[in-house]
């Protein structure tokens, strides 16, 4: 977020935080990109606040309980307050337990592999309304084509890009797998290392495809201890989303830290892999 609408942002979460009984006197910040996330103390909850355009708060708050009452590992709203979206200040804001950390190097490969088993097991078991994986990647064509937006993106980068996704989304759509609902995004920004285990948020990406779309996300060394694994598929899958991760940092209204430098670095690999 820009500073002056996370200093909104923050001061939304501490009032509403405060008017549902909680004490707040201080506020750090965990996570800033679209939306904000937040530790509140000394209630120590966890507050993410987003603009209410976003329109996804619900859905991530009654997903992450279904998903908790089948036994998947993820977040879960705070106990102490009613589990719903609150609104102030023109932003959607929720309240999470705040799970104690532990190192992520005390969880192996091995681990990280069946904690995604264990959530892919539970969202099969959910019937949920979920865009498919390509419309995802469509988002990412349009943002390419739209020089208005990918100003600084030049014409053979651009070219690269776009054959790439239009490639990579016929190929993988034609293999016709089995598809169900993913988490989206389960790269290791999105899994908490915690002292009950690994939990997933941030389901604002969920979506419909094959497993091996959200294994794409993950580092390389857990798709090798996930079972029934389509090692084709997944290649592809992973420069599918090497491409798509490359055109977000090429969006003029990007606010990744050092983004062009890495939308720079993927593109070089990209073009080695693609044997350009």
């Amino acid at each position: 977020m820009q500073a002056s609408e996370a200093r909104r942002a923050t001061a939304a979460a501490i009032s509403t935080a405060s008017s549902l009984g909680l004490t707040v006197d201080d506020a750090v910040v965990l996570h800033d990109s679209n939306k904000l996330t937040l530790r509140l103390l000394p209630c120590d909850v966890v507050a993410r606040v987003a603009p209410v355009a976003h329109q996804i708060a619900r859905f991530e708050v009654e997903l992450a309980q279904r998903l908790a009452e089948s036994g998947c590992p993820v977040a879960v709203p705070d106990p102490r307050v009613e589990p719903r979206v609150h609104e102030r200040d023109g932003f959607d804001i929720t309240l999470w337990t705040h799970c104690e950390a532990v190192s992520p190097r005390e969880f192996s490969p091995a681990d990280h592999a069946d904690a995604l088993r264990r959530l892919h097991a539970g969202m099969r078991g959910l019937d949920v309304p979920t865009p498919h994986f390509t419309d995802r990647v469509e988002e990412a064509q349009r943002l390419v084509a739209d020089r208005d937006r990918t100003p600084a993106l030049a014409d053979a980068d651009r070219e690269l890009l776009g054959d790439t996704l239009r490639t990579l989304r016929r190929v993988i759509g034609e293999r016709g797998g089995a598809e169900q609902p993913l988490h989206g995004e389960p790269h290791p920004g999105n899994v908490l290392a915690t002292k009950h285990g690994l939990l997933f948020i941030d389901f604002e990406t969920c979506c419909r495809g094959p497993v091996e779309f959200d294994l794409a996300h993950a580092p390389e060394e857990i798709g090798a201890h996930y079972p029934g694994v389509d090692h084709d598929l997944l290649r592809d899958c992973r420069l599918l989303v090497l491409a798509m991760i490359t055109t977000w940092r090429w969006d003029r209204d990007d606010q990744l830290p050092d983004g062009r430098r890495l939308g720079r670095e993927w593109l070089g690999q990209i073009r080695a892999a693609r044997g350009g």
